[in-house]
């Protein structure tokens, strides 16, 4: 079952390890990210800030996608982390998720912040208006106990 499904660029750290894991009740944490599976000492890093008693599993976009699809992760209560808005729409739409945190997104020249730790460029905000125009709530939200941030407030 999921539970959840967040944008953040760090993937797990205290905020995500501690904070949503408890407040969504999840047991099992999916680093969704291209990047990651790809990259060893990185993955062996991020596992360091894994809570005690939940399971941590990377896996590709794609990889992601077909083992949910398969049944393989139906026994858990999933976080999904994905590491950037374009993977997270995509596990959105094919997993018909109806909901999107904004947790953190990398800054870069071409990004303005639109909340704390948001970033986006034109195309993400094209592409956040796509998925606000087909029913899938974004929004924006640090931890659990702040006021989550509508995206449709929040982008022009």
């Amino acid at each position: 079952m999921i539970k959840a499904l967040r944008v953040d660029h760090r993937l797990l750290h205290g905020q995500v390890a501690f904070s949503w894991t408890q407040a969504i009740g999840a047991d099992c944490i999916l680093l969704c990210s291209d990047s990651l599976v790809n990259d060893t000492l990185r993955l062996q890093t991020i596992k360091l800030a894994k809570p005690s008693g939940i399971k941590v599993v990377a896996k590709s976009v794609e990889g992601s996608l077909k083992a949910i699809k398969s049944g393989q992760t139906d026994k858990y209560k999933l976080f999904i982390i994905c590491e950037d808005i374009q993977s997270a729409a995509k596990v959105a739409r094919e997993l018909k998720i109806k909901a999107i945190n904004l947790g953190g997104t990398y800054p870069t020249k071409d990004k303005t912040e639109i909340s704390k730790s948001v970033f986006v460029n034109d195309a993400d905000v094209a592409l956040l208006k796509e998925l606000v125009n087909e029913g899938i709530h974004v929004f924006c939200q640090q931890v659990p106990a702040n006021s989550a941030e509508d995206i449709k407030t929040l982008i022009k």
